[in-house]
Protein backbone atom coordinates (compact mmCIF):
# COMPACT_ATOMS: atom_id res chain seq x y z
CA UNK A 1 0.00 0.00 0.00
CA UNK A 2 1.24 3.47 -0.88
CA UNK A 3 0.85 6.49 1.33
CA UNK A 4 -1.66 9.03 0.09
CA UNK A 5 0.11 11.80 -1.78
CA UNK A 6 3.25 9.71 -2.41
CA UNK A 7 4.72 9.61 -5.90
CA UNK A 8 4.94 6.10 -7.31
CA UNK A 9 7.05 5.28 -10.37
CA UNK A 10 6.04 2.19 -12.30
CA UNK A 11 6.14 0.78 -15.84
CA UNK A 12 3.63 2.26 -18.25
CA UNK A 13 0.45 0.15 -18.44
CA UNK A 14 -2.31 -0.27 -21.02
CA UNK A 15 -4.74 1.86 -19.02
CA UNK A 16 -2.30 4.79 -19.06
CA UNK A 17 -2.76 5.55 -22.75
CA UNK A 18 -4.81 8.75 -22.53
CA UNK A 19 -2.83 10.31 -19.69
CA UNK A 20 0.45 9.22 -21.29
CA UNK A 21 -0.62 10.76 -24.62
CA UNK A 22 -1.44 14.07 -22.89
CA UNK A 23 2.01 14.15 -21.27
CA UNK A 24 3.79 13.05 -24.44
CA UNK A 25 2.01 15.78 -26.40
CA UNK A 26 3.22 18.28 -23.79
CA UNK A 27 6.76 16.97 -24.21
CA UNK A 28 6.60 17.35 -27.98
CA UNK A 29 5.09 20.84 -27.60
CA UNK A 30 7.98 21.82 -25.33
CA UNK A 31 10.48 20.88 -28.05
CA UNK A 32 8.40 22.40 -30.86
CA UNK A 33 7.57 19.09 -32.52
CA UNK A 34 4.36 18.94 -34.57
CA UNK A 35 1.52 16.75 -33.42
CA UNK A 36 1.46 13.44 -35.26
CA UNK A 37 -1.00 10.64 -34.62
CA UNK A 38 1.44 8.29 -36.39
CA UNK A 39 4.26 9.15 -33.97
CA UNK A 40 1.99 8.73 -30.93
CA UNK A 41 0.77 5.36 -32.19
CA UNK A 42 4.31 4.20 -32.98
CA UNK A 43 5.78 5.17 -29.62
CA UNK A 44 2.80 3.76 -27.70
CA UNK A 45 3.21 0.51 -29.67
CA UNK A 46 6.89 0.37 -28.73
CA UNK A 47 6.07 0.91 -25.05
CA UNK A 48 3.50 -1.88 -25.09
CA UNK A 49 5.73 -4.34 -27.00
CA UNK A 50 7.86 -6.35 -24.54
CA UNK A 51 10.24 -7.23 -27.40
CA UNK A 52 10.97 -3.59 -28.29
CA UNK A 53 14.01 -1.89 -26.78
CA UNK A 54 12.07 1.21 -25.70
CA UNK A 55 10.51 1.03 -22.26
CA UNK A 56 8.42 3.52 -20.36
CA UNK A 57 7.91 4.66 -16.81
CA UNK A 58 5.21 6.85 -15.37
CA UNK A 59 5.19 8.83 -12.16
CA UNK A 60 1.79 8.98 -10.52
CA UNK A 61 0.29 10.40 -7.37
CA UNK A 62 -3.12 9.31 -6.15
CA UNK A 63 -3.90 7.76 -9.55
CA UNK A 64 -2.93 10.85 -11.60
CA UNK A 65 0.01 10.64 -13.99
CA UNK A 66 2.45 13.48 -13.36
CA UNK A 67 5.36 12.47 -15.55
CA UNK A 68 6.73 10.07 -18.12
CA UNK A 69 10.15 8.66 -18.94
CA UNK A 70 11.12 6.64 -22.03
CA UNK A 71 14.38 4.72 -21.87
CA UNK A 72 16.40 1.83 -23.33
CA UNK A 73 19.59 -0.13 -22.77
CA UNK A 74 22.59 0.66 -24.90
CA UNK A 75 25.92 -1.08 -25.41
CA UNK A 76 29.09 0.66 -24.21
CA UNK A 77 31.85 -1.11 -26.17
CA UNK A 78 34.59 1.12 -24.71
CA UNK A 79 33.78 -0.35 -21.28
CA UNK A 80 32.45 -3.74 -22.36
CA UNK A 81 29.27 -2.85 -20.50
CA UNK A 82 25.73 -1.56 -20.85
CA UNK A 83 24.10 1.72 -19.95
CA UNK A 84 20.56 3.03 -19.68
CA UNK A 85 19.69 5.84 -22.07
CA UNK A 86 16.87 8.17 -21.08
CA UNK A 87 15.33 9.39 -24.31
CA UNK A 88 12.45 11.45 -22.96
CA UNK A 89 11.57 12.83 -19.52
CA UNK A 90 8.59 15.10 -19.03
CA UNK A 91 6.64 16.31 -16.04
CA UNK A 92 3.28 18.04 -16.35
CA UNK A 93 3.82 21.80 -15.90
CA UNK A 94 1.37 21.92 -13.00
CA UNK A 95 3.33 19.17 -11.21
CA UNK A 96 6.83 20.61 -11.61
CA UNK A 97 8.73 20.74 -8.35
CA UNK A 98 6.59 17.97 -6.84
CA UNK A 99 9.30 15.33 -7.24
CA UNK A 100 8.04 13.34 -10.25
CA UNK A 101 11.14 13.96 -12.37
CA UNK A 102 13.55 13.10 -9.59
CA UNK A 103 11.48 10.01 -8.74
CA UNK A 104 11.77 8.78 -12.35
CA UNK A 105 15.53 9.41 -12.33
CA UNK A 106 15.87 7.57 -9.01
CA UNK A 107 13.95 4.61 -10.44
CA UNK A 108 16.21 4.59 -13.51
CA UNK A 109 19.25 4.45 -11.21
CA UNK A 110 17.65 1.43 -9.52
CA UNK A 111 17.01 -0.21 -12.90
CA UNK A 112 20.64 0.43 -13.87
CA UNK A 113 21.76 -1.25 -10.65
CA UNK A 114 19.41 -4.20 -11.12
CA UNK A 115 20.42 -4.70 -14.77
CA UNK A 116 24.16 -4.24 -14.17
CA UNK A 117 24.27 -1.07 -16.27
CA UNK A 118 27.17 1.27 -15.56
CA UNK A 119 25.44 4.60 -16.21
CA UNK A 120 22.12 6.35 -16.85
CA UNK A 121 22.72 8.91 -19.60
CA UNK A 122 20.60 11.57 -21.28
CA UNK A 123 20.80 14.87 -23.13
CA UNK A 124 18.74 18.00 -22.78
CA UNK A 125 18.56 21.37 -24.46
CA UNK A 126 21.08 23.84 -23.10
CA UNK A 127 18.22 26.31 -22.64
CA UNK A 128 16.12 23.89 -20.54
CA UNK A 129 16.91 25.65 -17.25
CA UNK A 130 14.09 24.08 -15.25
CA UNK A 131 15.12 20.51 -16.04
CA UNK A 132 18.81 21.33 -15.75
CA UNK A 133 18.34 22.59 -12.20
CA UNK A 134 17.15 19.06 -11.30
CA UNK A 135 19.80 17.32 -13.39
CA UNK A 136 22.58 19.38 -11.82
CA UNK A 137 21.44 18.19 -8.38
CA UNK A 138 21.25 14.48 -9.17
CA UNK A 139 23.80 13.82 -11.92
CA UNK A 140 27.12 14.93 -13.32
CA UNK A 141 27.20 16.97 -16.53
CA UNK A 142 29.59 15.47 -19.07
CA UNK A 143 32.07 17.31 -21.30
CA UNK A 144 30.82 15.52 -24.43
CA UNK A 145 29.46 17.45 -27.40
CA UNK A 146 26.55 15.91 -29.33
CA UNK A 147 26.34 15.72 -33.14
CA UNK A 148 23.56 14.59 -35.49
CA UNK A 149 24.32 13.14 -38.94
CA UNK A 150 21.42 12.71 -41.33
CA UNK A 151 20.97 9.68 -43.58
CA UNK A 152 22.88 9.57 -46.87
CA UNK A 153 21.06 10.75 -49.96
CA UNK A 154 19.48 7.95 -51.92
Amino acid sequence: MTAEGAIVVRPVAEGDHDAWARLYRGYRDFYGKPHSDAVYATVWGWLRDPQHETRGLVAERDGELLGIGHFRRFARPIDGAYGIYLDDLFTAPEARGAGAGSAILHRLAEIARDEDATVVRWITAESNATARSLYDRVAKQTPWVTYDLGPAAG
